[in-house]
């Protein structure tokens, strides 16, 4: 059973398969509730998942593992990556954990554990966990008397909507807006709705039929194209799409155009900025993230911090460094004065806050700034270290040399696919071309001679 298990967002893998097994997800629910039990209480899970057919075997598994620790679990069902975070801090809860692959294909699934402070897992105690994984920790579970119970809660989709719509000004009414949201037949597909409904605006909801299998197919944010025309069909004034687990989101303007997750940050960046309320003098966002966002913050004298993919690293960031607003350009957007994790619908909520206070329309709002040209391209691999070969190496040397100062190469493993990503930016559009093109290709060469 040796093997890797965490990766840049959990565990994730195809379901049924290493390390996506019921027998891991069992352990993992061992590993985690013994490395967080804490005096002598009666320790508690809260225990949530997306719509994944799957879903049903991991939750039954890693509830089996964490009753098995001496853990009281609490099933929330469906519900939000954010709302799970939440709920960590209101239930007074020792763990949190999220049954989700995030914006992958329902074929997948994954773990995400979160602290008892609401936050993902350090490296360090992911390794911890890790490191218990294929020991013998039967022998440090709880004794007959002392094993868990599980129970399913009623109410957490109340609690998560309360939450949300105490993000904006008690004054603030969205009503005059028609919005569509697109669930991604994920996990927001009962609460992201319910909750702008709530608030005042006229609702037209999309993809919240989730049937198992439906998740994240051909809608959410990964996939916007169908709320671009839904937007157009019914003369919205604004598009929300979520991802399966709804902490992402990608918004779609009148017009229909695409505002990713860069534009997001700049506008909420500039409007708590002229309000007083931005706090570190800067954002932070990962190397992924367009280099018009950091010359956009830079006019107003303000840094972008840059960290490595993922989230959970932004969101250390922003606690090292006393910042408020932190991203990334796929649409996590994580508000530390609200959240502990990226959180798609309350990060829309800033957005249509923005259009209320201004009265502007998105098409005006969100277009900050110019993007640099920049281009990303994924390579498949089954297998081996691509990077770590001469050829690719020789060829990431050149296009790094051949793109200069002007712009920036970010070449990676991703860390929740089978993927080699190959991203640049500058300002000479065909130059980023050519140069990730021939990235590419090397890779591909030398993959297939493998």
């Amino acid at each position: 059973m040796a093997g890797s298990y965490f990766g840049t967002d959990g565990i994730r893998g195809r379901a049924n398969r290493f390390p996506m097994t019921a027998e891991v997800a069992m352990r993992v629910g061992m590993a985690a509730g013994l490395s967080f039990q804490r005096g002598n209480h009666r320790h508690r899970v809260v225990l949530g998942k997306d719509t994944r057919l799957s879903g049903y075997m991991i939750e039954n598994a890693m509830v089996s593992g964490l009753c098995a620790a001496g853990m009281d679990v609490f099933l929330l069902g469906p519900i939000p990556t954010p709302a799970v975070a939440m709920l960590v801090r209101s239930l007074r809860a020792d763990i949190g954990v999220m049954i989700s692959a995030s914006h992958n294909p329902y074929y997948d699934n994954g773990i995400k554990l979160f602290g008892p402070d609401g936050y993902k897992l350090s490296d360090e105690i992911e390794e911890r966990i890790e490191g218990m994984l294929d020991k013998d920790i039967e022998l440090a579970l709880a004794d007959s008397d002392g094993l868990g119970r599980a129970k399913r809660v009623d109410g957490v989709h109340d609690r998560y909507i309360e939450f949300a719509k105490r993000t904006l000004p008690r004054s603030m009414s969205l009503s005059g807006l028609r919005i569509v949201v697109d669930c991604a037949n994920g996990a927001a597909y009962k609460v992201a709705p319910e909750a702008l409904w709530e608030l005042g605006a006229e609702v037209v909801a999309i993809n919240v039929e989730p049937n198992g299998f439906n998740i994240n197919k051909e809608c959410g944010s990964t996939h916007p194209a169908g709320l671009q025309k839904k937007v157009h069909e019914v003369r919205a004034d604004i598009g929300i799409a979520l991802d399966g687990d709804a902490d992402r989101v990608v918004i779609v303007d009148e017009n229909g155009a695409i505002v990713d997750g860069d534009q997001i940050m700049a506008l909420i960046a500039e409007s708590w900025h002229q309000s007083g309320r931005l706090a570190g003098g800067g954002v932070v966002s990962t190397v992924m993230s367009n280099l018009g966002l950091e010359r956009f913050l830079g006019d107003m004298n303000l840094q972008l911090h840059r960290t490595k993919v993922g989230d959970r690293y932004v969101v250390e960031h922003m606690r090292a460094h006393g910042l408020n607003v932190g991203g990334e350009q796929s649409g996590h957007i994580v508000l530390s004065d609200f959240s502990t994790t990226g959180d798609g619908l309350v990060s829309a909520l800033q957005v249509l806050a923005c259009i209320k206070r201004q009265n502007r329309p998105v098409s005006e709002l969100s277009k900050k700034f110019a993007p640099v040209p920049q281009l990303l391209k994924n390579v498949h691999i089954s297998g081996g270290k691509p990077l770590e070969e001469a050829p690719v190496k020789a060829a990431i040397e050149d296009a790094r040399h051949r793109l200069g100062k002007a712009g920036r190469l970010v070449i990676r493993p991703s860390g929740t696919e089978p993927l080699i990503r190959v991203m640049a930016e500058g300002d000479d559009q065909q130059l980023v071309e050519a140069v990730v093109n021939d990235i590419v290709e090397v890779i591909s060469e030398t993959r297939s001679a493998a």
